[in-house]
């Protein structure tokens, strides 16, 4: 590393981590950019097997009960711990897809906005892994293209929402502004990263999509799974009007769909447009139910929710 290069830690919030835990490990260690720490936030200790991480050099453990962990809170827990100039924040089944992850995130941060906007965070590519359906590899292309943007205040007329849009699964931040503008928000159901590059271009940085920088991360979600996955997005979206007003989500939902809906009969698979409509309808409801949640009952959010926890931190407020 060059003289006077910024250092980084990794965060990762980890949950009976598996295959992919210790392959993402794996890949860290390879990285050509060296990393001063990384710490794991995880939940549940029984489920952390210590002879399977012992050797990996730099690993800081932190474990919190299953009660405790929040999207917002856990990962402000683990930045506390790292004194780092800049910190990545992973899932713990991203895995980089090279050993030039962390150097191309690093050099996301020399990009500026049209009007010279600091970047407060770079985000990484997300590519599908092989297990991956067609439906969600179309979502993948359409959320992580393979060119680079920076993304500032600027561009809210012509990207409305997708202004905002980043990844925590594979994000890293500058220390000093993360700091300056508060942190993550928490509790947090669900988006506090994008909530997070809301407040940081309405401060006037910038958020940087590094393509070059990629991971292998996707979900072949249900259509039950997916409708709790949006529930808990609305309910973000219904919770800070201040972030989300005037920025309606359904256009970029539609564009999606009529995309991949295009993709599939190019590539001569018509039969899946069927299950496209299905899915995207799961999709769409999880979001109208979540946006009109405070007019339903306990019963009903926890039903539709995937993070019960985090009605409990509320006091499932009304």
């Amino acid at each position: 590393m060059r003289k006077g290069s910024p250092t980084i830690d990794i965060i990762i919030p980890a949950y009976k981590p598996g295959r992919k835990f210790s392959c993402l490990l794996t890949m860290l260690e390879k990285q050509t950019y060296p990393i001063r720490k990384i710490i794991v936030m995880n939940t549940e200790e029984q489920y952390w097997t210590k002879t399977s991480y012992e050797s990996v050099p730099n690993l800081e453990v932190h474990h919190i009960s299953k009660s405790e962990f929040d999207h917002g809170e856990t990962r402000n827990r683990g930045i506390s711990y790292s004194e780092a100039d800049l910190f990545l924040c992973m899932t713990d089944d991203a895995v980089p897809a090279d050993n030039r992850l962390v150097e191309q995130l690093v050099e996301g941060f020399s990009r500026r906005g049209l009007k010279g906007e600091r970047p407060a965070m770079v985000y990484a590519r997300q590519l599908p892994d092989k297990e991956c359906g067609q439906i969600e590899r179309c979502t993948r292309s359409f959320n992580y293209p393979g060119e680079s943007r920076v993304k500032s205040k600027s561009d809210l007329p012509s990207l409305g929402i997708k202004t905002y849009f980043a990844s925590n699964v594979c994000c890293a931040y500058e220390r000093k502004i993360y700091e300056k503008l508060g942190g993550f928000i928490q509790p947090a159901i669900f988006n506090e990263d994008m909530i997070f590059a809301a407040g940081a271009i309405q401060a006037g940085y910038s958020v940087v999509y590094q393509a070059g920088a990629r991971v292998i991360h996707s979900h072949n979600y249900s259509g039950i799974q997916q409708f709790r996955r949006n529930f808990d997005l609305a309910v973000s979206q219904a919770d800070h009007p201040e972030v989300f007003a005037g920025l309606p989500s359904e256009g970029e939902g539609i564009r999606l769909v009529k995309r991949t809906a295009a993709v599939l009969a190019s590539q001569g698979r018509p039969w899946l447009i069927f299950n496209l409509v299905l899915y995207s309808g799961w999709k769409y409801m999880g979001y109208l139910v979540g946006r009109h949640y405070n007019v339903l009952p306990r019963s009903i959010r926890l039903r539709c929710t995937m993070n019960r926890g985090y009605w409990e931190k509320t006091g499932d407020k009304q």
